[in-house]
């Protein structure tokens, strides 16, 4: 496979369209993983116990801090790369074999001193399974970063949902015939080697195991920012687990995991399938600073709308959808879902302005602003663990408004975004979810009584009714627009078509 350079000037009007339907594709990838993840999750819940989610817990947090060194930032630096695109891939992948190896070893070595630490000796054995992902995955990194680069979404759907879909299957298969704990172990090995399967048959690239060493430096150069970015988001995506797990025990982090993961499913996706294409996109455009600054504002446009009904839809159904999905006796999650799908709500706002700072070439301004957030929020995890779940999660959102306000005092100096442009981009989302907040509060009321089940679906369809009715109101160009990407362009009325749709 030969693989392109990306060396002549962008035309604006094509990549827009190119961008558009990569978020799109991406999307779909991302939402139809996390469904599968969601399904899988609603029957584990029923199948396994607040600690068994805790205990796998304990080991996973240790696996995403180490997984922050398993590239160094070197997939970024290929998809930022203009040219020797082809001799990069082959000596990153080469690299990442290596990492992917010492890590296994690390894991398995930190393994005891892990179980000590959260005073579980299961964790040591989930641990030295779960590092084999490490190696395993390495052997299909350069191929997902290549579809990346190319805004290959379409076909990096196969990958990521046949991983989802192999993890799920195993998953279940073995809880269901008591293997416990271990099935969520068995499960994620499964899907990741599933994952490397797929990516080779889509992506027909193969390593010649070469490697130039005049191109190491420059790689390691871009992308060793990168690591310090990801450490730092690393930690604060995942210190409130450490704190909870080990001050609060394994049984309150099982019911914190479960309350995190449905805003990380159904909304946070939404931030990560949107970085997933304007990175590459912004890298294309990195030398024009006026289309950089006009596509983030468009991407916090879109990005808001899908985002919006989603975190209020949470916060007002989350009794219900907790009951529904994962059955009464994990009711404890239900106001610190709540409380998550506000901090979600609010980081959304400011996340992809990161994808901006890497475009330009300035990954070091992530680092700065991640050391920031690390000052706010470990003091504030650390008092908040000693009370309850439900401080740890205020404390979060308290620092994702710091964390936002940082990044647009960021933007604004390097590509000139004001506040009014960001309010203007979230007007028409901030309006049209206050009809839904409005009509869902309302028919969440007037079904007190009846059945979860019925209250979820009843508010869910009010509620999605009157936002879509209020975002064709305020925001029509969007509607039109959206509907156009996803092929329903032939049933939107003529009337409603605008003359400029940018």
């Amino acid at each position: 496979m030969a693989l392109t350079d990306h060396t002549t000037a962008p035309d604006a009007a094509d990549l827009g369209t190119t961008a558009a339907r990569a978020v799109m594709w991406n999307y779909v990838s991302f939402a139809l993983g996390k469904v599968l993840v969601l399904v899988t999750m609603a029957v584990l819940a029923r199948l396994l116990t607040p600690e068994d989610f805790g205990i796998v817990g304990f080991a996973t947090v240790a696996i995403t801090y180490l997984a922050v060194f398993k590239d160094l930032g070197l997939g970024a630096a290929i998809i930022q790369r203009s040219d020797d695109v082809e001799d990069s891939a082959q000596t990153v992948f080469v690299l990442n074999l290596i990492l992917g190896v010492v890590l296994t070893v690390a894991t398995a070595l930190a393994a005891p001193a892990v179980a000590a630490f959260f005073e579980e000796p299961l964790v040591t054995p989930l641990l030295r399974v779960l590092a084999f992902t490490f190696v395993i995955e390495a052997l299909g990194a350069i191929h997902i970063v290549l579809l990346r680069r190319d805004l290959a979404f379409r076909r990096k759907l196969i990958p990521d949902t046949g991983r989802a879909i192999v993890k799920g299957a195993v998953s279940i298969g073995t809880a269901a015939t008591g293997f416990g704990v271990w099935a969520l172990v068995w499960g994620q090995l499964a899907g990741v080697i599933a994952s490397v399967i797929l990516s080779w048959l889509v992506v027909a690239w193969r390593p010649t195991y070469r490697v130039r060493r005049d191109l190491v430096r420059p790689l390691l150069g871009y992308g060793m920012p990168l690591v310090a970015t990801d450490i730092q988001f690393a930690i604060w995506q995942n210190l409130d687990y450490v704190f909870v797990g080990k001050y609060l025990g394994d049984a309150a982090l099982g019911v914190y995991t479960l309350a995190y993961r449905l805003p990380e499913l159904l909304v946070q996706s939404i931030w990560r399938v949107v970085a997933g294409a304007a990175f590459p996109l912004f890298s294309r455009l990195q030398h024009d600073r006026d289309l950089i600054r006009r596509g983030f504002l468009r991407t916090v446009r879109y990005t808001q709308i899908a985002t919006v009904p989603l975190c209020l839809g949470l916060i007002v159904t989350a009794e219900p959808a907790v009951n529904v999905l994962f059955g009464e006796r994990w009711s404890e999650a239900i106001p610190v879902l709540q409380v998550l799908a506000l901090f979600t709500l609010v980081a959304s706002i400011g996340y992809n302005a990161g994808d901006v700072y890497k475009a330009i070439g300035r990954p070091d301004l992530l680092a700065k602003v991640g050391g920031i957030d690390l000052i706010v929020l470990i003091p504030g995890l650390y008092v908040a663990a000693s009370h309850s779940l439900l401080a740890v999660a205020w404390v979060h959102a308290g620092a994702a408004l710091i964390d936002t306000a940082i990044r647009f005092a960021v933007a604004r100096r390097f590509i000139g975004v004001t506040l009014g442009d960001i309010v203007r981009q979230i007007a028409p989302a901030a309006r049209a979810g206050a009809a839904l907040a409005a009509v869902a509060l309302a028919t969440l009321w007037a079904t007190a009584g009846l059945p979860d089940l019925t209250r979820l679906v009843a508010t869910t369809a009010a509620g999605s009714a009157a936002y879509v009715a209020a975002l064709v109101r305020f925001d029509r160009p969007v509607v039109v627009r959206m509907a156009d990407l996803m092929g329903m362009g032939r049933f939107i009325p003529s009337s409603w078509m605008p003359k400029d749709m940018t």
